[in-house]
C-alpha cells in the first residue's frame, strides 16, 4: 500500500492474481501497461474529486479500474458523482488520442501503440457497463436518483448490477460451447462483480441509514440557496420507514401528514422525521 497526499493506494487481490498469471504466460509487459492505464484512469477520478472539494480516503486498483472510497457527508450531489465517474473514461480517451497521434506520426513501436489503444478502449468501455462499482453503474445510480427516491435508486441499481454481472460471466463461459475454452480473466472479474454486488445489496439498509445521517448537508444547501422544498404527502398511519424511503437525494422535504378524511393535520420538516427514526432505531 502506498499513501500519497492523504490517499491510500493499494492493489486488490484480484489484480495480484492477474499479475501472477501474466508472469506465467510471459505477458508481464502487457501487465505493466495495463497497470499504468488503470492507475491513470483512477487518477482522473481522484483529481476530479479533489477539484470539486470531495475527500478521497483510499483507492484500490483492480484489473479493470479501481474502487475509490469517498467521504460523502451529504455533499456529493448526483451531478458531482456523474462528473467524477466520467473523469476516469475521459483519461482513457485522452490516452487514446495521444497514442493515435504518435502512431500516425510514426513515433514509437507500432505494435505496442496498437495494444495501448486497444487496452484503453476495452477498459473505458468495460467501465461504462451499468454495473456497480464500475463507472457506468455509478453514473446510472446517480442519474436514476435524480428521478426516483434514493432508496429505490439503490435497490434497482443493485438488482441491475447483479443481473449485468451474471451476463459478464455468461460471456466469459460462452466459448465453452464453441472452442471449449473460457475467458479466464473475464470470468474472474465477473465472479468478483457478482459477489461484491450481492454483498452490497445485502448492506442496502446500512447504506440507506448513512444517507439519512448525512441529510444535514441537504438542509444546509436548501437554506443557503433558497431552493424550493419538495412536498411528500402521507397518511398519518403510514409507517415512518415508508415515508423516509420517499426522500430524494438532491431535495429537501416537507411532509404533509393527512388524516383519514384527507385533511392536512401537520406539516413536518424532514429532519424531525429523521430524528424520530434514529430515536426509534437506536
Amino acid at each position: 500500500m502506498i499513501r500519497a497526499r492523504g490517499i491510500d493506494f493499494s492493489l486488490h487481490p484480484l489484480f495480484v492474481i492477474v499479475m501472477l498469471l501474466s508472469i506465467v504466460t510471459g505477458q508481464f509487459l502487457e501487465l505493466l501497461t495495463l497497470f499504468a492505464i488503470v492507475f491513470i484512469h483512477e487518477l482522473g477520478h481522484v483529481c476530479a474529486a479533489v477539484l470539486t472539494g470531495v475527500t478521497v480516503k483510499s483507492v484500490q486498483l483492480l484489473p479493470f479500474g479501481g474502487v475509490a472510497v469517498i467521504e460523502d457527508h451529504g455533499k456529493l450531489t448526483a451531478s458531482l458523482e456523474i462528473g467524477i465517474a466520467l473523469a476516469g473514461p475521459l483519461q482513457n480517451g485522452l490516452m487514446i488520442v495521444c497514442a493515435s497521434v504518435l502512431q500516425r506520426a510514426g513515433y514509437g513501436n507500432d505494435v505496442f501503440l496498437t495494444y495501448f489503444i486497444e487496452a484503453n478502449v476495452i477498459i473505458a468501455l468495460f467501465n461504462l457497463l451499468p454495473i456497480l462499482p464500475l463507472d457506468g453503474g455509478k453514473i446510472l445510480q446517480a442519474a436514476i436518483s435524480l428521478l426516483v427516491p434514493y432508496y429505490s435508486a439503490l435497490l434497482w441499481c443493485g438488482r441491475i448490477s447483479i443481473a449485468a454481472s451474471v451476463l459478464v460471466v455468461v460471456y466469459a463461459l460462452f466459448p465453452l460451447g464453441t472452442t471449449g475454452g473460457v475467458r479466464l480473466n473475464v470470468l474472474m472479474i465477473g465472479a468478483f462483480l457478482i459477489y461484491s454486488n450481492i454483498v452490497d445489496h445485502r448492506n442496502l439498509p446500512y447504506r440507506f441509514v448513512a444517507f439519512l445521517m448525512n441529510r444535514g448537508a441537504v438542509y444546509d444547501r436548501y437554506m443557503r440557496t433558497g431552493a424550493l422544498a419538495r412536498p411528500i404527502v402521507a397518511l398519518s398511519a403510514k409507517p415512518l420507514d415508508d415515508i423516509l424511503r420517499l426522500f430524494k437525494r438532491n431535495h429537501y422535504h416537507f411532509i404533509y401528514v393527512l388524516n383519514g378524511n384527507g385533511n392536512v393535520m401537520a406539516v413536518v420538516p424532514e429532519q424531525r422525521l429523521v430524528s424520530s427514526y434514529f430515536g426509534i432505531w437506536h
